[in-house]
């Protein structure tokens, strides 16, 4: 069975950033900074600050 991000990455993963960028209708900066983030990461959420 497929998941979402299986089939998301399935259709990106082998794409430049300029591709992905051209796809999903947002700046390469954008694209570039998500890539960025998960490698360092490991995930692409926001972290949180616990007050």
């Amino acid at each position: 069975m497929q998941t979402a991000s299986t089939n998301i990455c399935e259709r990106l993963c082998n794409k430049s950033i300029h591709e992905i960028s051209l796809l999903l209708n947002i700046p390469q900066s954008t694209v570039s900074g998500i890539i960025t983030k998960w490698k360092q990461l490991g995930t692409t959420k926001t972290a949180t600050v616990k007050k």
